[in-house]
């Protein structure tokens, strides 16, 4: 079969959509890919898309920068007595009191400034690029696409098998991404429901050696491996669970949240699912003229917030929270003015979010600075590339080898601490009674602990590098193993400090660095 002659003969657009059953896509992305490390074997990354460019200014809201923002946009920003607070520099709109919790918890990232140079504030072709991770306008494939070939280089032929039983990824939603384009086909497969898969008809394909033959045996390859992974995802959800009573039923993102947790539990080996929530082009009505903390915008970031948080509950009352790392992205972020309809226009750079017990939580990179004086037209200019947000998921989720990972990117490589803070295990600790561990370190606003400790009362106190003691943030009776203590630095000033633990093994003593 000449797949590839054949995908050179029909539409880009074709070859991206796989089949859908029952009005949802699901694409799949494998089981064995990111086996580099045994740590990451049964690791999985859940990617959001907030489809349409969400406003990064009126979710991840820059306190400090709140009078400019007046300037700009007075007449859809959030009062600042309703801004959920998450430190004295930045807060979240109030409709994210599911994130909120998240973000106290230690289980909310927030990545700020996240896009790509001389933004392109077309959807259709900024959708294209953060798809594919590249800016090349001739890239077709997906960045994650161009990563399974170069190790499954005969997909689809004989797929699914004994080494890659499981789909390779999925993804739920109304959108088919193009993440996973490969070079022959889409690394994919569509259902809609776990529970509820088809069987698409299989028989009376022949394939009598002309071009013709070749497609419609390379249909036929497509419709047996949708059939075989439909039989192996609803098999995953009959014998999944979910055990949070937070799913929001009229809530479609949260739905989708809680089939990819069943799925999960189910025992499917997926790695990658892909889900989509529609909506964010707030052009108009964004918010309403009577009272602000309403409007278009308002729900859409309750449904994220909520599906989030009835995601991570479930995944804790199932076991499952050390597997699964999330992150949010949109197209692009909305322009700092507010126009004269009540919403904004396309604009850049925006806010991007992580969740999950294993990621660097607190607030990575500065809030972004509004200006008392800006361009007509003006966005938030990018400082993190979303590029490098991609490869430091590989790298520090699945533990990709860097080397492999700069060769899915034509930009040299700069990566963030974003989900790597379970790599370390007690056999890293060396388990020694004089060390602990501190990440992530530097950092901005939060780090953490991670000591193996006897039972007993345990004290954590913060020392300036004169031996002051700046806050005394721990004092409990701890039982005996691993554990891991949590402090908010928001406030400090950046600069070195040293963290002291006491209990009754002893003093421990960690330098520390405060950035802004």
């Amino acid at each position: 079969m000449k797949r590839r002659d054949f995908i050179k003969n029909v539409a880009l657009t074709t070859a991206s959509v796989p089949f859908v059953s029952n009005g949802f896509g699901m694409q799949a992305i494998g089981e064995k890919l990111f086996n580099f490390s045994t740590g990451a074997e049964d690791r999985v990354l859940v990617i959001i898309r907030l489809n349409g460019g969400n406003d990064g200014l009126n979710t991840a809201i820059p306190i400090d920068q709140y009078a400019n923002l007046m300037l700009h946009r007075p007449n859809i920003i959030i009062p600042q007595n309703q801004i959920l607070g998450l430190t004295p520099e930045l807060g979240l709109h109030p409709a994210m009191v599911g994130m909120k919790n998240l973000y106290n918890q230690g289980k909310l990232g927030i990545v700020q400034n996240v896009g790509y140079p001389e933004q392109n504030r077309s959807h259709f072709r900024s959708t294209d690029i953060w798809s594919t991770g590249s800016l090349d306008v001739n890239e077709t494939k997906g960045w994650l696409g161009r990563y399974f070939d170069s190790y499954n280089p005969n997909y689809p032929t004989n797929y699914p098998n004994a080494s890659y039983p499981d789909p390779f990824a999925i993804s739920m939603g109304s959108e088919v991404s193009a993440t996973c384009q490969g070079i022959a086909a889409n690394f994919s497969h569509a259902v809609s429901n776990p529970n509820n898969v088809y069987s698409l008809y299989e028989g009376g394909f022949v394939n009598d050696g002309s071009y013709y033959g070749n497609q419609v045996e390379y249909v036929a390859t497509i419709i047996g491996q949708t059939n075989n992974y439909g039989q192996v995802i609803n098999n995953a959800a009959n014998a999944g669970n979910n055990l949070s009573g937070m799913y929001d039923a009229t809530n479609s993102l949260a739905m989708q949240m809680k089939y990819v947790a069943q799925m999960i539990s189910g025992g499917l080996k997926t790695k990658v699912y892909v889900l989509s929530l529609g909506g964010f082009d707030t052009h108009d009505n964004q918010a309403d003229s009577n009272d602000l903390t309403l409007g278009a915008h308002k729900p859409l970031l309750k449904k994220v917030s909520d599906a989030i948080a009835a995601f991570q509950d479930d995944l804790s009352l199932l076991g499952l929270e050390d597997r699964v790392v999330g992150m949010t992205f949109s197209e692009f972020g909305r322009q700092i003015a507010s126009n004269a309809s009540l919403g904004t226009d396309h604009g850049d750079a925006a806010p991007l979010f992580l969740f999950g017990t294993c990621i660097n939580y607190g607030v990575i990179g500065p809030n972004p600075t509004i200006q008392s004086s800006i361009q007509d037209q003006a966005g938030v200019p990018m400082q993190i590339d979303f590029r490098d947000v991609y490869a430091s998921i590989l790298k520090d989720w699945f533990q990709v080898p860097s080397n492999q990972v700069q060769q899915l990117f034509s930009h040299p490589i700069q990566y963030y601490t974003l989900a790597g803070t379970c790599n370390v295990g007690i056999e890293e600790l060396a388990l020694k009674k004089d060390e602990m561990l501190l990440y992530p370190n530097p950092c901005t606003s939060y780090f953490t602990i991670r000591v193996l400790l006897e039972e007993g009362k345990t004290q954590a106190e913060l020392r300036d590098v004169n031996g002051a003691v700046v806050m005394s943030f721990f004092d409990q009776h701890l039982t005996a193993g691993l554990h891991e203590i949590p402090c908010d630095v928001s406030q400090l000033p950046a600069g070195n400090y040293f963290v002291v633990l006491r209990n009754k093994e002893g003093i421990r003593s960690h330098k520390l660095v405060k950035t802004k």
